[in-house]
């Protein structure tokens, strides 16, 4: 029974039961956290005859000089918690603690995981941060060339425009200089024939 309890509480770093149990377990706990602290080979032997599960001996070995360091002694709390409702039996928490050097250690890796979380929010942020700013700048550069294409079509409307009407004052004017010859022509054709009709009626004159 102080086996399962003693590995129960290795594992799950505290558990419930009656004060007697408690009292006696805090004596198994002791002895198997000081073949911890040794960690030869024949500790860890000694420790697997008592603990059931080996990955809970692995942890206990594992954690032992850190958690407690140089103290001897005082490695767990006994907390009363009143009586049991079915037979009014004390009722108390055992618990595992940790010593001044282990607690500044933990204070520590939390201190270390809480900066990590920091940097790794802030380096999330930076990188949103740009990804907004560059497709501000891919925005604002679609919209400046959309703004310079539509001034280009309106430049090449309006060079459009231009050439119509220089093309239409050249064939006003190409007009213009055609009909000038023509009645030229009219007004030289009908000078010979008044100069004509001037001779015939001079001649006519001399005759009678």
């Amino acid at each position: 029974m102080f086996r399962n309890m003693v590995t129960s509480l290795f594992k799950h770093e505290r558990i419930r039961t009656t004060d007697v149990k408690a009292k006696e377990l805090r004596r198994w706990a002791d002895n198997l956290i000081t073949l911890a602290k040794r960690g030869d080979v024949h500790a860890r032997r000694q420790a697997l005859s008592i603990i059931r599960e080996k990955d809970v001996v692995f942890k206990l070995f594992a954690e032992a000089a850190e958690r407690y360091g140089s103290v001897s002694g005082g490695y767990t709390r006994i907390v009363k918690l009143g009586t049991r409702p079915g037979d009014a039996a004390p009722i108390s928490l055992i618990e595992l603690i940790y010593s001044e050097e282990g607690k500044k250690k933990k204070k520590r890796k939390k201190k270390a995981k809480v900066a990590v979380k920091k940097k790794q929010v802030a380096e999330k942020k930076e990188a949103e941060e740009k990804k907004e700013t560059a497709s501000e700048e891919k925005a604002a550069e679609e919209e400046k060339g959309m703004v310079d294409k539509k001034e280009d079509v309106v430049e090449e409307k309006e060079v459009e425009v231009k050439t119509e009407s220089t093309a239409e004052d050249s064939d006003d004017k190409f007009e213009e200089k055609a009909e000038v010859p023509v009645e030229s022509e009219e007004t030289e054709s009908k000078e010979p024939e008044a100069k004509k009709a001037e001779d015939d009626a001079g001649d006519s004159e001399v005759k009678e």
